[in-house]
């Protein structure tokens, strides 16, 4: 029988991921931390009909005291190199507060790299220049294709021309020298067919990194049928990104999450990991202690108002490191359980079962 790329790996590839499974094991042991999330507002002045995390327009928890940051800050360069750990403003939206420049130049001052996640509604040249003097390194942009769709998906009439204007200004040959970023574009049925004229719209405005990501059904997105993708359109968005990948003209890859069977190494730099709780660490709004943003408040580790932070990293996380417990529902006798380890935290329910599986859309029958 015909078997679609997504369910195919050959000797080659699966021999390559052995030896990174190897790796994989190793990193886990030694849990070095590389990025660290600061989800530092639940604040957004857009209504995303595809956001996941727990941010409103007028949040009812005031943002968390810079200064409380700052102290986590203290603690993690004392015991590595601040030099290696990327720290990213994230909510919400980040810009809304006005005091990220003297926090972002209090982390530079440190040692540490920062970055920002923005939806760029706030991104005017006076706010990126501030930024950059504060000693910006990264920054990451959404554009979720072209002006009716992005609206659509973002919830505000002037949210295309705003994000557009902001990745203009970052094309300038001044500000794409001087830090590292991209944009990065939310696939849904409302786009995937414009995905070619889109790549040309970005290359043309001089756009060198694009990422893309699928919707995952929590938030608002959980039951939104305008935001899923069928099987057939996923696998259509694979091939578009190895083309992409395969041309040259624009560095594109998919987003972090789950295991895509023969197309990995195709369709990202890297074979498909997990590093939620193993190099990355997360902050959120309310002090705790947890990984990537998008993970499920009650899979925190502990909180920076009554633990070390350094210890909690050291010491827990016992649930991200050892996956074992992921063996269930349609993981427990995957033959790709070792590669994928059960899939992105972010896409366990309240129950540990996992809300979908890549690789399942890339079969023709399921696994």
């Amino acid at each position: 029988m015909y078997q679609l790329k997504g369910e195919h790996i050959g000797l080659r590839r699966r021999a390559a991921l052995e030896i990174f499974r190897f790796q994989r094991d190793r990193l886990i042991k030694e849990h070095p931390l590389k990025a660290l999330f600061w989800e530092c507002t639940l604040r957004c002045n857009l209504n995303c009909i595809h956001c996941g995390s727990d941010c409103k327009k007028g949040a009812a928890d005031s943002d968390m005291p810079v200064s409380d940051f700052l102290r986590v800050a203290e603690e993690i360069r004392a015991a590595v190199n601040p030099n290696n750990v990327l720290i990213i403003f994230t909510g919400g939206e980040a810009l809304l507060r006005d005091d990220i420049e003297s926090c972002g130049l209090e982390l530079y001052k440190m040692g540490f790299p920062w970055g920002i996640v923005t939806n760029g509604m706030l991104l005017d040249e006076r706010r990126l220049n501030s930024l950059l003097e504060s000693g910006l390194h990264t920054l990451t942009i959404s554009l979720d294709g072209f002006e009716t769709e992005h609206n659509t998906m973002r919830g505000d009439i002037r949210s295309f021309r705003n994000a557009e204007r902001a990745v203009k200004l970052l094309c300038r040959p001044e500000v794409s020298g001087e830090i590292a970023w991209d944009v990065v574009t939310c696939v849904t049925p409302m786009n995937i067919n414009h995905l070619y004229r889109f790549r040309e719209y970005l290359i043309s405005m001089g756009v060198k990194s694009w990422r893309l990501f699928t919707v995952f059904p929590v938030g608002r997105a959980a039951g939104d049928v305008r935001l899923k993708l069928e099987p057939h359109d996923f696998r259509k968005l694979m091939d578009f990104i190895a083309q992409t990948r395969r041309e040259g003209r624009i560095d594109c890859s998919y987003g972090c999450e789950g295991f895509l069977g023969g197309y990995e190494a195709e369709v990202r730099d890297n074979f498909y990991m997990c590093n939620a709780g193993i190099t990355v660490s997360g902050i959120l709004a309310d002090g705790s202690i947890g990984a990537c943003p998008s993970i499920r408040a009650d899979l925190s580790q502990g909180s920076i108002y009554r633990d070390s932070f350094m210890d909690v990293w050291n010491n827990r996380y016992e649930k991200y490191r050892n996956r074992e417990w992921a063996k269930k529902g349609i993981c427990e006798k995957c033959t790709r359980f070792r590669y994928c380890m059960g899939n992105g935290m972010h896409l366990r329910d309240n129950d540990d079962n996992l809300l979908f599986c890549h690789l399942q859309r890339l079969s023709s029958e399921g696994i």
